[in-house]
């Protein structure tokens, strides 16, 4: 299960960002000695979102977000969070005042596969809707007005952004790097525990289950049928009832997610 912890103690003070993460680890196991305690086991939204707020603090940051890459066509920044411990009056502000469109910040998310930090007054010189101003008051008003933005995806492919905001000094390469480290890690456990949360609802017939059992196992189409001694139709039919429901493109994606979802061994 991975894991997240910060534990701070009196013969071990805090020092610097670069002493905060054991990257001689694997993602199933980092710990962070600073702080207190924030997560254990992640097993559900919560978890996660405790482990992002540990990881901000951590590091000097008053707040973080996690995001899904918002279209061209979107004009609400609040439709594109998935978890964040922003001021909820900052995103009424930002969607009231249409600030997403003209964005330069944004139209970057949506270019760039790496890292990099923003500054609020000096990217919002880059507006050419003239309200500069506005921004800069709005993030200054809830002390967000520096901080980094990171790229993220997850196992299956989807993409998204995690976003760390304050009003402490600009990111440094080595900050940059140990965030982008667990950031990742953060995004696709919040990505398993969210396919966990969505596959419970979703109901499996016995049939489907046993389908996606075998093909889980590497049985063909045929295999299967002569095993469930039912046609090679039907098989197919539960596989793509079961692809359907799961919101997969196909029979591998289907099996991946129905094993992270515990719905099958």
């Amino acid at each position: 299960m991975w894991r997240l912890c910060v534990s701070e103690t009196p013969d071990r003070p805090f020092r610097s960002q670069r002493d905060l993460f054991d990257f001689s680890q694997t993602a199933s196991g980092i710990t962070p000695p600073v702080g207190h305690r924030i997560a254990e086991e992640m097993t559900d939204e919560d978890d996660v979102r405790r482990g992002l707020d540990g990881v901000a603090r951590a590091y000097g940051f008053k707040g973080f977000m996690v995001m899904a890459i918002p279209g061209r066509e979107s004009q609400s920044l609040a439709d594109s969070m998935l978890l964040t411990n922003w001021p909820r009056e900052f995103l009424q502000g930002y969607d009231e005042a249409c600030l997403m469109t003209g964005s330069p910040v944004i139209d970057r998310l949506r270019r760039s596969t790496i890292p990099f930090t923003y500054d609020t007054r000096i990217d919002s010189r880059r507006r050419s809707d003239g309200k500069s101003a506005m921004v800069v008051s709005l993030f200054e008003m809830v002390s967000m007005k520096r901080g980094i933005y990171i790229p993220v995806h997850d196992t299956q492919g989807a993409c998204g952004a995690i976003g760390f905001g304050g009003d402490r000094e600009a990111v440094s390469d080595a900050e940059m790097r140990e965030l982008n480290f667990v950031a990742g890690g953060l995004f696709n456990r919040l990505s398993e525990v969210r396919t966990k949360k969505n596959a419970r609802r979703v109901a499996l017939s016995n049939r489907e289950l046993e389908c996606l059992h075998w093909a889980a196992a590497g049985k063909t189409t045929s295999e299967m049928a002569k095993i469930l001694s039912l046609s090679e139709y039907t098989v197919n039919h539960y596989l793509n009832r079961a692809t359907r429901k799961l919101d997969s493109v196909n029979r591998v994606q289907t099996v991946a997610k129905a094993i992270r979802a515990g719905l099958i061994n």
